[in-house]
């Protein structure tokens, strides 16, 4: 998954391995017990079903339940479930491209690796064999998923097929690149690093994309503060991202070209880890804006900012399902 769990939570898996680095406890992954039944957790209080929202799901990581487990929401908020459940770490949630399956990073087995599940929690598959794996993304195919890894020593980005087959690793040097994110037309993968050291921000994680096979290396973003956890518009011509370049992590969004970017949510407080609905229109996200982790939806150009979970416990890395 991503970066650890700190008072202002960056995105998920991305930053559970980037972070890590710097001394960031990684939250994570649980697992479901063999034969279990999942876990419905209501709400707190009574939800009003948000406009234009029933009918898809959100996958998301909670440590409610004292340790971080993998959950599902209707994507208004309703039938919040727990899907894994374990002593362990189980989060960064991440849908197949038909529904029909859930990556997810979990520290179980005494190291963060990548597991496969089906929605209900069943199926439960270790998908990885390697240090610090996490941050899961699938293709549009659905035959490979890439991640990040810090078998190499530092953090970089692999993708191999669902099998266990194929490992391949895209990135070799030491960029600390993670937190990839595949796009839609199977082409291009967007990633984090800050492998540009010659620019006036030598030290900030920046955004890149690169072709599949790891070649074709190109910048997005340059500015004076952070920029992470890139996310691809279903249709292939934006891309969402965390951002704290005026002073606190925003949701923005450029073209994907890195063009037009712009910040969406406008907050005060912290807000992390935008995850786009199947039709484009609106988007998940995490804030702290209520003094603690939940999860709000929002239109995609950042009106109608609502919550969807309410708790005291954290709630992070939303991840919508495509039907």
């Amino acid at each position: 998954m991503k970066t650890g769990f700190r008072a202002h939570r960056r995105k998920a898996l991305c930053l559970l391995l980037i972070l890590l680095t710097v001394a960031q406890s990684v939250a994570g992954c649980g697992r479901r017990t063999p034969g279990a039944t999942p876990t419905a957790s209501p709400s707190p209080t009574p939800r009003t079903p948000v406009p234009g929202l029933v009918g898809s799901r959100i996958a998301f990581d909670s440590d409610r339940d004292e340790n971080f487990e993998v959950y599902i929401m209707n994507a208004d908020g309703t039938v919040q479930t727990r899907m894994t459940e374990s002593p362990a770490n189980d989060g960064n949630p991440a849908w197949s491209p038909d529904g029909k399956g859930i990556a997810f990073a979990s520290d179980r087995d005494g190291n963060y690796e990548v597991y496969l599940m089906n929605p209900d929690g069943n199926e439960l598959t270790k998908l990885t064999s390697q240090a610090g794996a996490g941050s899961p993304a699938w293709s549009p195919d659905g035959k490979r998923i890439v991640f990040q890894s810090s078998q190499s020593g530092d953090y970089d980005i692999f993708v191999i097929n669902v099998d266990g087959s194929g490992l391949t690793r895209l990135t070799s040097d030491t960029t600390r690149a993670h937190s990839p994110a595949w796009s839609p037309d199977g082409t291009r993968i967007a990633f984090v690093s800050y492998m540009d050291r010659s620019t006036q921000y030598p030290e900030n994680y920046e955004i890149y994309v690169m072709n599949v096979d790891g070649t074709g290396m190109t910048r997005l973003t340059t500015d004076h503060g952070g920029d992470a956890d890139p996310e691809w518009s279903p249709d292939g011509t934006r891309i969402a991202f965390e951002s704290d370049r005026d002073g606190n992590w925003e949701i923005y969004v450029m073209n994907a070209d890195g063009t037009g970017q712009t910040n969406l949510t406008k907050n005060v407080a912290g807000d992390w880890s935008p995850a786009w609905s199947p039709d484009g229109k609106k988007m998940a996200f995490v804030s702290q804006r209520d003094g603690n982790l939940e999860i709000y939806v929002m239109n995609a150009d950042g009106t109608g900012q609502t919550r969807l979970t309410d708790n005291p416990a954290r709630d992070e890395f939303p991840a919508w399902s495509r039907p």
